[in-house]
């Protein structure tokens, strides 16, 4: 049995080794165990751990002002941020695009909700509350984020406290929901959205939340090309709000600020979260479009919602240092090349009999495993391939983020790889050893 202590787990039948300090992509335990760092702590650490300059600057902004409530105060450090956030967006955000900062991208979720709802409102449009999202996706966890969200395990225990506003099918090739194959299928897929909207969905419609690149729940899935497009041609179509979910692909992630920008398009809002702060704080945001901006400001010129720790002055200091750092350090034009090093490692193991496949854009990719490589048949539940595969790479002191369900949402498993853009080719070579180890030993028990 793990030791008593005060601090809820995430899981009571699991021990937690404790963190003591962070070099890099390493993280070393109290007990002088050093664990390579391959999922960036979830997707969210981009500049490596320790750096000292970020530290700095979240001090020196405490002994100025720590905390100021926004109903009252904005602070500097807060519209610099800001300001910085959008002149990297899409060009629809220049011009009168705003920026409303969380805690975190749960938080992002549950704003942009609110945002899409009392946009209608302030436009007359006062049926539109649904916001539609897509089976097997994941966009937070609070009630409202979970709504939204299609991941049926994530779902299933809190089912009674969830509204239903409409899911579409995923876009995910390696397991096409409509037994297509690309471009044959001529997205299929995106055009499930037009095929929902239809009387009443279509009238009650806010708009449709989607991950450009599906993190956790599809193991970095990429859409084929013209899929972003046609999803944003069809919310344009039907009066509808675009909000892109960059919480996990956002900052660089995928060799892009934002991955949307891969594919041109121009959500009407942007959430962000993980890497903001390179989770050296608790930072989300919400990046609002010009013409979202417009209807409040020639509207009511209020947004009936607020959390106590918004633009926190500490937290947005430290997302002022992150993106100093990633500047500086020319860590946005490094991904592409640290992905390539990255790939190339992982190349090897795609010849085992149950790497179905790998997978993702930039710095975020996906190990999915089956049971059957010409099939793609997933793995029954009880096997428990991901846990396995992440336990084995522990041993191999090598962390990573294991994920069932992505299938049908409780079959299919798979690992997410996210490493910190300052990865060393040595690193790479590094995980991809313990990956091989561990398939080796799962698949071979």
């Amino acid at each position: 049995m793990p030791t008593s202590n005060g601090l809820f787990p995430r899981n009571f039948k699991k021990t937690f080794p404790i963190a003591t300090r962070g070099e890099g992509c390493w993280i070393i335990a109290d007990d002088g165990r050093r664990f390579l760092d391959a999922s960036g702590q979830a997707a969210v650490v981009s500049i490596g751990h320790g750096v000292p300059e970020i530290g700095r600057a979240m001090a020196e902004q405490s002994s100025q002002i720590a905390f100021a409530h926004t109903s009252q105060f904005h602070t500097a450090s807060a519209e610099k941020l800001a300001d910085r956030l959008l002149a990297m967006a899409p060009p629809n955000f220049h011009n009168g695009g705003r920026v409303y900062f969380t805690s975190g991208g749960s938080e992002a979720t549950e704003t942009a909700i609110k945002l899409a709802r009392q946009f209608h409102l302030e436009s007359g449009q006062k049926d539109r509350y649904r916001v539609l999202a897509r089976r097997q996706s994941y966009h937070g966890s609070t009630v409202g984020a979970m709504s939204v969200s299609g991941n049926v395990a994530r779902r299933a225990p809190y089912e009674p406290l969830l509204a239903e506003w409409g899911h579409i099918a995923p876009c995910f090739c390696y397991h096409c929901p409509f037994e297509k194959t690309f471009p044959q299928c001529e997205l299929a897929c995106a055009d499930d959205l037009q095929v929902h909207l239809v009387e009443p969905a279509r009238g009650q419609a806010a708009a449709f939340i989607f991950e450009p690149v599906v993190g956790a729940t599809l193991g970095a899935a990429v859409p084929p090309e013209g899929y972003t497009a046609r999803i944003a041609e069809i919310c344009r179509k039907n009066k509808i709000l675009l909000i892109a979910d960059e919480i996990m692909s956002g900052m660089g992630r995928t060799g892009k600020p934002f991955a949307v920008q891969h594919w041109d398009i121009e959500p009407d809002m942007i959430l962000l979260g993980k890497g903001i702060a390179s989770g050296y704080a608790p930072l989300g945001a919400v990046l609002v479009s010009a013409r979202v901006v417009e209807a409040f400001e020639l509207g009511s010129g209020t947004f009936i919602h607020g959390f106590t720790y918004q633009a926190h002055p500490v937290s947005t200091a430290a997302g002022n240092a992150v993106l100093d750092y990633l500047e500086e350090h020319i860590l946005f034009e490094r991904v592409n090349s640290a992905a390539q090093d990255f790939r190339d490692a992982l190349s090897p193991l795609q010849s085992h009999p149950n790497v179905g496949d790998i997978r993702g854009l930039g710095l975020l990719l996906g190990v999915e495993f089956v049971k059957d490589k010409t099939t793609r048949e997933p793995f029954p539940e009880e096997r428990n391939i991901a846990e396995r595969i992440r336990q084995a790479c522990l041993e191999e002191s090598v962390l990573t983020y294991p994920t069932q369900g992505c299938v049908d949402g409780l079959r299919g498993d798979h690992i997410l790889l996210a490493p910190p853009f300052t990865i060393s080719s040595e690193e790479c070579a590094l995980i991809a050893h313990a990956l091989q180890s561990a398939v080796t030993k799962v698949f071979s028990a």
